[in-house]
This record gives C-alpha cells, structure tokens and sequence, in this order.
C-alpha cells in the first residue's frame, strides 16, 4: 500500500473562543496534549489534568509560555472520586464556567485472554471505563445548570473489532461508546451534548515504546492512508466536536480512520 504523506497543520480559526474546556490525561505527546494544545490555537482557556504531576507541570510550563494566562493545570487520577470533584470544582472556580471537557484518560496493556489477571482486567476497566464515567458524570453535574456544554469521550476502534491481547481495552472503549450514546440522550434535557472519537493508531512516543515494531507495522498497513494519524489530527476532529459546527451532533462516535463498522 502507498503511504500517503501527513498533511500540513491547520492553523486555529478561532472557533473555541472565549470557551473554557478540562482536557484529561493531557500531559504527553499523545492525543490529550495534541487536544489541549489545538484548544488553545483556538481560543479556548483549558485547564489541563492527568495523574503524573510532574509531567503535567512540565507541559502547563510549556504551553503557558506559549498562551500566556489561557491555561492552568490541576493534577487528577481519574479512578479516584474525590479527585475528579476536586478537578471539575477548580474548572468552574478558576473559570466561573465549564463549556467543554475531553475525557481522554485511559489505558491499555496486551494480555492473552487466558493469562489475564483479575487486576489487569480492573484496572484497565477502572481507568478507561469507569474514569469516563466518573468525570462525565461531574462534567453534567457542572453543565446542566448553565443549559450548555459539550462532552467528548476518547473510544478507540478496538471497541467495534476484535484484536488479540486486548478484551481488556476493547471492552472498556466499548462500553464508552455505550455511555457516549446513553449520555447523550440524558443530557440533552439540559442543553449538552456527548460524543466520542474513536481513533485507530495514533503515533505518540508511549506508543511506540510499548508496542512492538511489528505490530505497528501490521496496524499502518490496515490504514487506508497506509500511515499512522498524527495525534493532532484526531485532537482536530476532538475541536470540530467541541464547536458550533456540530450543534446538531450527539450520541455519536466519530471514527478517525477507516476502520469502523
């Protein structure tokens, strides 16, 4: 198969102005730092989280000295309640308002099926599953009030075909793009809507440290570009979701790449 080059990165256009957005697991090269880093682009004032602290401030330090006084960073493991309150208290203290929030926090992890642990299986569950759970669940808590808002999950194509190593992460997408679809139908009563991305292979450095060269290369060839995505191309069609041009969008799962059902 051909591989058909990256194109050119959009500049912003302005379409998240004035919003206020909480990205999770925003603090390395993947797909939450590429979304923050487009929130910006576009206007938007984004509190940063994720559970590795050190990396977190790190990447606040960065972006901050890009978009001076649009971005603040609070620290949040999403499997713990009590931090996902603390982390929706200070959006809405910091910025008197919440209007977008990502959950991109997950993990994964390849494990046959018949050599899996009970604690694998829970704790790619509790982070991947549960934790969209708990923080779209504090993100309505935080909108319906105001009539508005935008929530968008991270699901993955793994949730629709299978893929040895992964019933782990498959199940727990999968039950992501069921909560996006049945989230939605609650919380358009108050004004918000909720979608999902559903991504194949996005090139990050993580990725290619746990993934071997192999795999990665059987994945790219699946693609119809024959290439890998960029993760600010997904972090694109995260910003087309978060704006006014999807007002009409919700309970949907957007796959960014060919493979979907």
């Amino acid at each position: 198969m051909t591989s058909v080059e990256s194109p050119a990165y959009e500049p912003g256009h302005g379409l998240l102005e004035g919003r206020t957005a909480v990205v999770t697991a925003a603090a390395g090269a993947g797909i939450g730092g590429a979304t923050a880093r487009r929130f910006l682009e576009e206007g938007a004032r984004v509190l940063i989280s994720d559970a590795h602290t050190r990396r977190l401030k790190e990447h606040e330090a960065r972006l901050a000295a890009e978009f001076p006084g649009a971005v603040t960073a609070t620290p949040c493991d999403v499997t713990d309640e009590a931090q996902v309150r603390a982390l929706f208290e200070a959006a809405v203290h910091e910025h008197g308002r919440l209007d977008i929030v990502v959950n991109n926090a997950g993990l994964g992890g390849t494990s046959d099926l018949v050599d899996m642990t009970d604690e694998q299986w829970s704790r790619v569950l509790d982070v991947t599953l549960n934790g969209t759970f708990r923080c779209t669940r504090a993100a309505l808590r935080a909108m319906r009030d105001t009539g508005a808002g935008v929530i968008v999950n991270n699901a993955s194509v793994v949730g629709w075909r299978a893929q040895a190593g992964q019933a782990h992460y498959a199940a727990a997408k999968a039950g992501v793009m069921a909560l996006t679809r049945c989230a939605a139908i609650e919380a358009a009563a108050y004004g918000v809507r909720v979608n999902a991305v559903a991504p194949s292979l996005a090139m990050h450095p993580h990725l290619a440290k746990v993934t071997s060269a192999e795999l990665l290369r059987q994945l790219t060839g699946q693609e119809a570009f024959g290439r890998y995505a960029e993760p600010w191309e997904v972090a694109n069609v995260i910003v087309f979701l978060a704006s006014g041009y999807s007002s009409y969008l919700t309970g949907e799962v957007v796959a960014v790449s060919s493979q979907h059902p």
